[in-house]
């Protein structure tokens, strides 16, 4: 997806942090992608919601739990993408194939480096 974080990832995660990046979602097409950490409690969870960027809504979870053998991190997505109609139509074709190939390459790295991962994605 072309994933470059431009600022606001060079500290510790906390409730209230602005973090920008360039995303490349579609077609070579670059936009810029504004997210705010809006809860974070360390080893357990913690909550991006877009504030700028290429979906009408976006919130997404994470949580971390500790299990025999690894780690468990389980993804929570709730997103909705603009232009109506038009985005209902698009959303099979393109958003949800490019979603899964983004949560697939990073449950695999998640696997590799932690054991057990799962993510529930759903959208609006």
């Amino acid at each position: 997806m072309g994933f470059n974080i431009l600022s606001g990832a060079d500290r510790p995660m906390f409730a209230g942090q602005i973090i920008q990046y360039i995303v490349t979602p579609v077609m070579g097409i670059k936009t810029k992608w504004v997210t705010e950490i809006t809860h974070s409690v360390k080893n357990e969870y913690f909550v991006d919601e877009q504030r700028f960027g290429p979906y009408a809504l976006w919130h997404h979870k994470h949580f971390i739990k500790e299990i025999d053998g690894g780690v468990e991190m389980e993804d929570i997505i709730d997103y909705k993408l603009p232009f109506g109609i038009l985005g209902q139509w698009v959303h099979p074709i393109i958003v949800k194939p490019k979603l899964d190939e983004i949560f697939n390459f990073r449950r695999k790295k998640l696997e590799t480096l932690f054991g057990v991962y799962k993510d529930r994605i759903s959208s609006s």
